[in-house]
């Protein structure tokens, strides 16, 4: 059987390929995902994106007790939101915080992730390939 993961992407990242390229690239997440689909054709993977709170959370809930992972860009949500590190903490699935810029070397509120406090590992500054990174990651999680 093939594994379900599923990426969500926060606020503002919808606009992959427009916002800032010289921070996150030219490249729309929606190509970007076509390329791991046909990268990953041994697992099917899921993608959903919204600029809400409270969509993040819902998403989380839905695939939280049935996929084998979830890989989470929850971009500024990162730095302050408890409802979306708590809605971590609630499901099974393991969580992997993806960054594409480094948050760690950006702005002083980027460099501290309360949604990664419970994620089993954050990924930050590697572009989309990051993406890759934590499919790969979970990928060895599960074996």
């Amino acid at each position: 059987m093939k594994d379900n993961f599923q990426i969500i992407n926060g606020p503002n990242l919808n606009l992959l390929g427009k916002r800032e390229p010289e921070i996150y690239g030219n490249q729309s997440f929606e190509d970007f995902f076509e390329e791991l689909r046909i990268y990953y054709s041994n697992s099917i993977l899921h993608y959903f994106q919204t600029n809400h709170e409270g969509g993040i959370i819902d998403k989380l809930h839905d695939v939280g007790f049935r996929y084998q992972g979830v890989i989470l860009n929850a971009g500024a949500y990162t730095h302050y939101s408890y409802a979306i590190a708590d809605a971590i903490k609630a499901i099974q699935v393991p969580v992997v915080e993806v960054h594409i810029s480094d948050i760690y070397s950006r702005e002083d509120f980027r460099k501290i992730s309360i949604t990664g406090e419970n994620c089993i590992k954050i990924i930050s500054g590697k572009g989309l390939n990051g993406y890759k990174e934590a499919i790969d990651f979970l990928i060895d999680y599960n074996s």
